[in-house]
């Protein structure tokens, strides 16, 4: 790889930047203010060499395949242009035809500066199509069909890689090619079909044999193929489905179904599921839940965004580590967000081996797109329908999505806004051509027009509407509002909302000098990617915590408030279940190291919120919410399992100052339909100086549970200090203490995962936390931090 003054080897896959990194010609992207000094990178034209011989060019069709090509470039065989690529998202199938030859060749990938090639598309215009300026540092990515998050985001740098994003191959095929598979399934009485669409280029006239095997079962016949785009379909009937099912839900069973279609063998791990979106109309508007095997099931997760800004950072073995910590937070579903990408296939093969339902935004968000410009409308088509293909065989699946925020992109723009109806009219192109590719593969799951939506053909404010569709809700980030607002609205499926806290102690001396480590620094303002997003992590923490001494205590405070923040909202929601059928909050984790609304910090480690998660996630849940018409404290519980549980529930009265009395004790049935109350603690039964605990387990101890409930604010209250005394014993660590400690955090930012953190700690009563798992590296701030 070179730009005629650097030279470096280039991976496959591989980016620029990690190249030149690993050659030690530039610095590390991430370590302080580093960012711009690189914009010569993608703002150069770089050239891929790659010499390899032939022992024989046999007679047949020769086809050169890249995975995926960021983002504009130019593909040359001995001197021969074999084309031209400008969609990060596509399979590129070239055609070498005589420019290969038997003996030394020579492939050349040229490839164009993404910004001059943004910036020469937007000039060519014959209009203006806005781009979201605050979120993108490099100006008019909408028009390239690549990561929008690579012009730089509220959580991203702006690197803008280029690269290869994926594997190159050359093959020989005689009549045809086997270019994509379709697989669908329908479920009934009992049994699944398999309905599999093997999509082929013929070069001529002839027959080729297909076979399918499943379930012990082979299934053949001889296609008749023409040239040109073409398929043909194979059916298997499987009695008695060992059912694929969502963490929590069930195991997630996978077959084998391999395929042959002439010389060609392919080998895809399928589940049997069955996965509908149900939005029937009710007493309150329209529904949003989904329903996998005929069971519906509460979803509970996070958006997730690209591994990291440096492609080849983002490996099988760090995104295992990042999806295992979902399903450890007792998470079965996560949104892969329309500013990303795509993810290979390696990291769908993975959530349906963990049992994590994907919602599948298509690759737009936050922007107008300029869908008036034919080619780029068909290239999104093409786009759609490779993707729809590739992913059809994944159990993990569940819905395919045309956006994220698009439709609401309408009212932030000047330019919409005073014409507004030309712009929707370009909308309405794009999303009919999304709609469209659905409507040809006919996926076995479905498909909704926006994130957030009301529905289909309603271009009505989905952030605000809590009757129907899914619902983005930023008033208590973007508009500084307190938690408790909250509880003002009541999503059908919150698919987006969140707040931000600064990393880790650890993470932020990765990047930062002892001198940068400051809130207001210009550093840690490099940092933090949303304007004035410093400021709200300060301002909104010192509402409900007394304001710390020290910036290592900041820090950690911030993310007390980012878990206070989440649990409020998702154990609110969830008691408002089947009302609400779904939280996926923003964002699981971060591309680099910054400040944001993600659980997990930018290497996997776990912040509070995600510890957090764990508990207002579990399965059986019992929360206190207050009731604003009579002041009681009402217990509800929520049971996601598949079967009735019965709960036996005991409360306390906790004093600041050590004192604790019973405050009540329950049994009750929890079905699985909706959620339950349990008990209501009468006003005025907590004095100024108690809070509320709880604890509860099922009758065979499969489900167990404590949580807490403060009436006042934190900083309310007068913690004295609680004189912990600690036993570690290496392995695990044994706490008491004479008086209550709110957010027990020990290891703050290191790299094992503790059985808890963020803990209540009450008088007199032990707690012993133990390593539940190692992830490898270094162990972070021991010191024992509480309010």
């Amino acid at each position: 790889m070179s730009n005629g003054a650097n030279h470096v080897p280039l991976p496959v896959p591989g980016d620029v930047h990690s190249a030149l990194l690993d050659a030690g010609l530039i610095g590390d992207p991430y370590w302080r203010d580093s960012e711009t000094s690189l914009d010569w990178v993608h703002e150069s034209e770089w050239t891929a060499r790659l010499d390899f011989d032939l022992a024989s060019k046999q007679a047949g069709q020769w086809t050169l395949s890249f995975d995926g090509i960021d983002c504009v470039a130019e593909v040359w065989l001995n001197d021969v242009l074999l084309g031209k690529a400008a969609n990060r998202f596509l399979r590129h199938d070239f055609e070498a035809g005589d420019a290969l030859t038997t003996g030394r060749n020579c492939l050349k990938v040229i490839f164009r500066s993404n910004s001059a090639e943004a910036k020469r598309l937007a000039a060519s215009s014959p209009y203006t199509v806005p781009y979201i300026a605050w979120n993108n540092r490099l100006p008019h990515y909408n028009f390239l069909r690549k990561p929008q998050c690579d012009a730089g985001w509220d959580w991203n740098i702006a690197l803008s890689p280029l690269g290869l994003c994926g594997p190159v191959t050359l093959k020989r095929s005689t009549v045809a090619r086997l270019d994509d598979v379709m697989v669908r399934q329908q479920h009934q009485g009992g049994s699944v079909t398999l309905e599999v669409d093997l999509h082929y280029t013929g070069f001529e006239a002839g027959m080729v044999e297909a076979e399918l095997v499943c379930d012990h079962q082979t299934v053949r016949h001889s296609a008749p193929v023409w040239p040109g785009a073409g398929s043909t379909r194979m059916t298997v009937k499987i009695e008695a489905p060992q059912l694929w099912w969502p963490a929590g839900h069930g195991d997630q069973h996978l077959y084998d179904l391999k395929l042959r279609f002439g010389a060609e063998h392919r080998t895809l791990r399928i589940g049997l599921r069955q996965v509908e979106l149900v939005t029937d109309a009710d007493e309150t508007g329209n529904r949003f839940a989904f329903k996998v095997n005929g069971r519906e099931i509460f979803m509970r997760g996070a958006n997730w965004i690209p591994a990291d800004a440096l492609p080849a950072r983002a490996t099988p073995e760090a995104v295992r580590d990042l999806l295992t910590s979902a399903v450890e937070a007792n998470m079965n579903m996560i949104r892969v967000w329309g500013g990303g990408q795509y993810e290979p296939d390696w990291f769908y093969d993975m959530c349906s081996e963990l049992g994590l339902m994907v919602w599948q935004d298509f690759m737009f968000a936050c922007n107008l797109y300029p869908a008036h410009d034919h080619d780029w409308l068909n290239s999104v088509r093409f786009e759609a329908q490779q993707q729809i293909r590739r992913l059809s065989s994944q159990p993990c699946i569940a819905l395919w999505c045309g956006d994220n925020e698009v439709i609401g992109a309408l009212s932030w723009f000047e330019e919409s806004k005073a014409n507004r109806d030309h712009y929707l009219a370009v909308y309405a192109r794009l999303n009919m051509a999304l709609e469209d590719a659905i409507a040809e593969a006919q996926p076995d799951v479905g498909f909704w027009p926006s994130s957030p939506s009301v529905g289909r053909l309603n271009f009505g404010d989905g952030w605000h509407d809590d009757t129907s569709g899914d619902m983005h809700f930023w008033d208590v980030w973007h508009s500084s509002k307190d938690f408790e607002h909250y509880r003002s609205v009541q999503p059908r499926f919150c698919s987006e909302f969140g707040f931000q806290s600064f990393p880790s102690n650890r993470l932020i001396g990765s990047f930062t000098e002892e001198d940068d480590r400051n809130v207001s620094s210009r550093v840690m303002d490099v940092h933090q990617r949303n304007p004035g997003g410093n400021s709200r992590i300060v301002e909104t923490l010192a509402r409900y915590f007394r304001f710390p001494e020290k910036f290592e205590d900041m820090t950690w405070l911030s993310q007390v408030s980012q878990a206070l923040a989440m649990k409020t909202a998702i154990e609110f929601w969830r008691s408002a279940k089947p009302r609400c059928m779904g939280t996926l909050y923003w964002q699981l984790n971060d591309t680099w190291p910054v400040a944001s609304w993600a659980s997990l910090e930018y290497g996997g480690g776990w912040k509070l919120t995600h510890y957090l998660a764990r508990k207002f996630y579990a399965p059986v849940l019992v929360t206190a919410q207050p009731d604003d018409k009579t002041g009681d404290i009402v217990l509800w519980a929520v049971n996601d399992t598949p079967e009735t549980v019965h709960l036996h529930a005991t409360a306390c009265r906790v004093s600041v100052t050590g004192g604790m009395a019973e405050a009540g004790v329950w049994a009750r049935p929890c079905p699985t339909d909706g959620a339950v109350e349990i008990a209501r603690i009468p006003c005025g039964t907590l004095g100024e100086d108690e809070f509320l605990t709880f604890s509860w387990q099922d009758a065979e101890g499969l489900h167990t549970g404590e949580n807490d409930y403060l009436p006042l604010r934190p900083k309310d209250y007068r913690f004295a200090d609680p004189n912990i005394h600690v036993e570690d014993d290496g392995d695990s660590i044994s706490l008491t203490a004479e008086r209550p400690a709110l957010f027990v955090t020990l290891d703050h930012g290191g790299s094992d995962i503790w059985s808890d953190n963020g803990f209540t700690l009450l008088p007199g009563v032990p707690k012993v936390v133990h390593r539940s798992r190692a992830r490898g590296g270094v162990h972070g701030d021991v010191k024992i931090r509480h309010l």
